[in-house]
């Protein structure tokens, strides 16, 4: 059984360090091997590429763009209406992903239009998500690159979000039928609409192309005071033989370094050196 791999999510971990650059660098100097970015997009990609390298660092994960913000948009690929700019800002999830030699790309679906019944809206809103996934998984096939298609809770996060249940995520997957479309498996989210992660964590890992990690409810480090037993979870990923990314998606509740005491406890156990040693 491997050890696990561990990412950086440079948009959460490091919030006290202004920019991506710094915050790759404080990665590699914490002994990370990879990061990630959720929207990279407000920086020139190949000064975030030039940054990671000189850290050390690869870039494992971009989102798409998430639309317009200011509307309340959230992505944009189950969108009624949207197709245009969910295929536009793909392109541009290509460039940067291209740049930073990323290999996977989250297609993120977005929201249920405000004032819509979901149950009323949903057909047509994955017929949207079919076709643009469809699409996708062609544009990523010709550059050797994976999409993933992440279920954010809605009793917490994102009231509206389209696509928020493993079970959701993975029927809609077998309907476009792409080896290149996967499972992004964030442990947070799927606890709030699930639980179950030993079942589900068996059961989906198999279509899972990355695992993202946070304790429940307070989205704080792995260790902080929650509902989830990562010692056991990181255990049960190993013995189910996951050899992705494990994704650091939380909120420090203090200095980002001084947090990673379950990180460095993490390595230690499995006998890997320390950052420094």
């Amino acid at each position: 059984m491997a050890p696990l791999r561990f990412s950086a999510n440079l948009s959460w971990l490091f919030p006290e360090l202004s920019g991506f650059p710094a915050r790759l660098r404080a990665a590699g100097s914490s002994g990370f091997e990879a990061a990630e970015i959720g929207w990279p997009y407000a920086e020139p990609p190949e000064a975030l590429a030039r940054a990671a390298r000189e850290a050390g660092l690869r870039v494992v994960l971009i989102n798409t763009p998430p639309g317009d913000r200011e509307k309340g948009e959230n992505g944009l690929g189950a969108v009624p209406g949207r197709q245009a700019a969910f295929r536009e800002g793909l392109e541009q999830a290509v460039l940067y992903a291209k740049a930073l030699d990323c290999s996977r790309i989250h297609l993120m679906a977005g929201r249920v239009p405000k004032g819509a019944d979901r149950a009323a809206v949903r057909s047509e809103m994955e017929i949207v998500f079919l076709e643009n996934l469809r699409h996708a998984a062609e544009v990523l096939a010709q550059e050797n690159l994976v999409g993933l298609l992440e279920p954010i809770n809605t009793r917490i996060t994102d009231p509206r979000y389209f696509l928020d249940t493993p079970q959701q995520a993975a029927a809609i997957l077998q309907k476009v039928g792409r080896p290149n479309l996967q499972l992004q498996m964030d442990l947070f989210h799927w606890q709030i609409m699930d639980g179950n992660l030993t079942g589900n964590v068996r059961e989906f890992l198999p279509i899972v192309g990355h695992v993202q990690v946070a304790q429940v409810p307070g989205r704080g480090e792995p260790d902080s005071p929650g509902e989830l037993n990562f010692s056991y979870l990181f255990q049960l990923l190993e013995d189910e033989g996951y050899t992705g990314f494990v994704g650091c998606e939380y909120q420090p509740r203090g200095d980002t370094a001084e947090g990673l005491s379950w990180l460095r406890s993490y390595w230690e156990m499995r006998g890997r050196p320390q950052a420094g040693q």
